[in-house]
């Protein structure tokens, strides 16, 4: 089993940044591709960003020029740089990680508000 824990969250104003990180315990030796969702009141859950174990990435269009998704494998964390914030960029944003039984893990959930 995975456990994730995030952090990095706040309130920012539009046109600033944040980071978002993420630490990956428990089973690391199964870890596999990283990610990060969002989700915005009365919106479903859209996929942000992914990695894989070798550092490929995806973004969602909406986020790609502004976001960039990086991994350190040594600390099994994954970060997420956001910059160019906007106001529709407001969500709650969930870490994930998938092992390498493709079981994905998902962390608790880090709140980004963005003030415009």
């Amino acid at each position: 089993q995975l456990q994730l824990v995030e952090s990095g969250g706040g309130l920012v104003q539009a046109g600033g940044s944040l980071r978002l990180s993420c630490a990956a315990s428990g089973s690391i030796f199964s870890l596999n591709a990283m990610g990060w969702y969002r989700q915005a009141p009365g919106k479903q859950r859209e996929l942000v960003a992914t990695i894989t174990i070798d550092g490929r990435t995806n973004y969602v269009d909406s986020v790609k020029g502004r976001f960039t998704i990086s991994r350190d494998n040594a600390k099994n964390t994954v970060y997420l740089q956001m910059n160019s914030l906007k106001a529709e960029d407001t969500a709650v944003y969930y870490c994930t990680a998938d092992d390498s039984w493709n079981r994905r893990y998902w962390g608790q959930g880090t709140q980004v508000t963005v003030s415009s």
